[in-house]
């Protein structure tokens, strides 16, 4: 289906249900982590919200830095890291430790911060996170690059600041810049050379300008002397798949509706469902999300790799629509049974078991044979008393 293996993982901001135990919830969220490392997706992102009582992860540091302990192969990135909330010196600091404590797994999302509420309760004018998030990036690249850096803003100051050392890879820590709505974080990733991350690529405004916002990035990275890699593009959306559509939207009613309520009318995201409308019916309808088989998931990346023109990886929106056994089941049915088939990998299994099946009176003729002559030469030297006279029978050694 494409021309070069997708990465697949999850982004969790996390969505937990204020009910719950916190201590709880964190752990569902580390235990999730460990799940899709076993399942051999290839990273995950971590979220950072200070305020609406569901999106719990304060320092999507200290997360990375507990499961990279529980982990084996999985990259671990922060998604993102609002950047307003933080001096650039420290954070570039942090997330240079973070960089060996998780021998080389780290990497590093970027944002303004996507809670208002957050901003506000830090005395940080909402208009303004977007203008502070692109006057900190370039010094935290310089810094992570191992640059010595010097500059002031409004908000910042940096004198002679470099880091103690160097990355522990020699490519150096990934950086990439969140996209929602507006065009500037595909401008920030094309001006650095970045990664883009997609947040809520399959909602209709944002499928619709995925082409364009590629458009905006290229663009801007060539006016700025830099090149974008659609490898280093990922897109995020929301899913759930069962062995049948029946059973994946009787999963969903879990907690699906109680999560629309929180994602328009605590958020204040535009994600609220048309008054009479069932909502699975209305997620699925629209695209915004994956509510059914396997095969409905290879639908949607078909459908995204089409709208894109191509990407590198698909993040599963963590969103705990459905109980966890079934949200597990999930995570492996599609590991099992739908990445597979998009990158290919049975390909040469099924070769294998097709081949061996046009063949197998020929293959099974020379076994039978060959069988039947060790018997005949024991009968020969030996008698047949000790034979199983249905081997005998079955081979035609007698």
């Amino acid at each position: 289906m494409s021309q070069h293996r997708l990465r697949f993982g999850m982004f969790i901001p996390p969505h937990n249900p204020p009910d719950e135990h916190p201590l709880l919830a964190l752990e569902h969220d580390m235990d999730l982590v460990e799940w899709a490392d076993k399942l051999d997706y290839d990273e995950v992102w971590v979220g950072e919200h200070h305020s609406g009582g569901w999106e719990i992860t304060a320092s999507p540091e200290l997360f990375i830095a507990a499961a990279a302990q529980r982990t084996r192969t999985i990259r671990l990135g922060t998604g993102v890291s609002s950047l307003p909330y933080h001096h650039p010196y420290i954070l570039a600091d942090r997330i240079r430790q973070l960089d060996y404590m998780t021998r080389g797994r780290a990497m590093f999302g970027v944002g303004p911060g996507s809670l208002p509420s957050d901003a506000y309760m830090q005395g940080i004018p909402t208009a303004r996170a977007r203008d502070r998030m692109e006057e900190a990036i370039e010094p935290l690249v310089r810094l992570l690059n191992g640059e010595t850096v010097s500059c002031k803003t409004d908000w910042f100051e940096l004198e002679h600041a470099t880091l103690q050392f160097p990355s522990y890879r020699a490519e150096g820590v990934e950086m990439a810049v969140a996209s929602q709505v507006s065009p500037t974080g595909a401008k920030a990733a094309g001006k650095f050379g970045l990664g883009l991350l997609s947040i809520g690529a399959t909602s209709s405004g944002a499928f619709n300008q995925l082409a364009a916002n590629w458009a905006i990035a290229e663009e801007t990275a060539r006016e700025h002397g830099k090149t974008m890699d659609r490898s280093s593009w990922r897109l995020v959306g929301p899913v759930h798949v069962a062995e049948t559509r029946e059973k994946a939207r009787a999963n969903v009613r879990f907690g699906l509706a109680r999560w629309v309520d929180y994602m328009s009318k605590v958020a204040s995201l535009p994600l609220g469902t048309p008054p009479g409308v069932d909502p699975v019916d209305y997620m699925i309808d629209t695209g915004f999300a994956v509510i059914g088989t396997p095969d409905d998931y290879v639908a949607q990346i078909e459908r995204l790799m089409a709208q894109s023109g191509g990407f590198g990886a698909f993040l599963h929106l963590d969103h705990h629509w459905a109980d966890w056994a079934e949200t597990k089941r999930s995570y492996e049915l599609i590991a099992r049974f739908a990445i597979p088939r998009i990158n290919n990998l049975t390909a040469l299994r099924q070769s294998s078991e097709d081949w061996l099946r046009e063949n197998n009176a020929t293959f099974k003729g020379e076994l039978t044979a060959a069988v039947a002559a060790k018997i005949a030469e024991h009968a020969a030297a030996k008698g047949t008393d000790k034979l199983s006279p249905d081997y005998l029978k079955l081979f035609k050694a007698g």
